[in-house]
């Protein structure tokens, strides 16, 4: 494994942090909600054993500031910074992708906007839920969640939040408890909070993905959930969209969180399914 780069990269509105790990085809990690590249740690000397693991900030978040104002964010602009960073480490090679959660929908924005990018993405729970059979309930819970932010603040909308997406189980230990490493990281992401729900989590839950352009597309997406969240509100989503590529949903170790929760096997199952590129 190489030594881990630390870099920047300006954007229009902003500078994204990126770390660059490893050798080999560009696989490219593209982190979700108010979370960072730091979530990825736990995977990524595994997988920089056989790839150039790009993680990154999004815009936004930890190391990642907006310049001027923070506004809401488009996931056109989302996947604008990714291909920014693939221009910047790959140049015009496709490269692997791997987005979980809101960063999924990036990934399926940016093989739906510039496929010859992309050699295979793997779309871990985007939370798109307008293409749910019960979208208005799902669209009315996340509005709930982002007046109960506006109105009774961060710790009530991470209440509401974690329960109707069944991520109360996720909880991390309490701050004291951890490591430095991963204190940091969750100072970082509490620091994230007020931007995740004021400027991404209506954005990106309400986002259509273009079904029809995904199944041009279809031998290099690869659907992917947690065993143990599939069932749950932003897990629901991704077997919509496998049924329309005619592709069953492939599963990972854990929750929504799983490639922190369960690291190793999570990186072990990924190389795997990257293994099958048949470009």
């Amino acid at each position: 494994m190489g030594a881990k780069t630390v870099n920047k990269l300006a954007v229009p509105g902003a500078t994204l942090h990126y770390e660059v790990t490893g050798s080999g085809p560009v696989l490219l990690l593209i982190a979700g909600g108010g979370t960072d590249a730091g979530v990825f740690s736990g995977m990524v000397g595994q997988l920089a054993a056989e790839y150039t693991v790009v993680t990154y900030d999004p815009r936004g978040n930890s190391r990642s500031r907006s310049d001027g104002d923070a506004t809401d964010e488009s996931v056109e602009q989302s996947a604008a910074d990714a291909l920014a960073l693939l221009d910047a480490v790959a140049g015009h090679e496709p490269a692997y992708v791997f987005g979980t959660s809101s960063g999924a929908i990036t990934g399926l924005e940016l093989i739906t906007r510039h496929p010859e990018r992309v050699r295979m993405l793997v779309a871990h729970e985007p939370p798109c839920t307008e293409v749910l059979p019960d979208a208005a309930d799902a669209r009315a819970f996340f509005e709930d969640v982002y007046a109960t932010y506006r109105e009774d603040g961060l710790t009530a909308a991470d209440v509401v939040f974690m329960m109707g997406t069944g991520m109360d189980d996720d909880a991390m230990p309490p701050m004291e408890d951890l490591l430095p490493e991963y204190r940091e990281l969750a100072e970082r992401m509490q620091g994230n909070a007020a931007t995740f729900y004021e400027h991404k989590l209506l954005p990106f839950t309400r986002y259509v993905p273009d079904l029809d352009a995904l199944r041009r597309v279809a031998d290099r997406v690869v659907p992917a959930a947690g065993l143990e969240s599939f069932a749950h509100l932003p897990g629901r989503p991704i077997e919509v969209v496998a049924e329309h590529l005619g592709w069953p949903v492939v599963m990972f170790p854990g929750g929504h969180g799983g490639y922190a929760s369960h690291p190793a096997p999570f990186a072990t199952h990924l190389a795997h399914l990257l293994k099958t590129d048949t470009l």
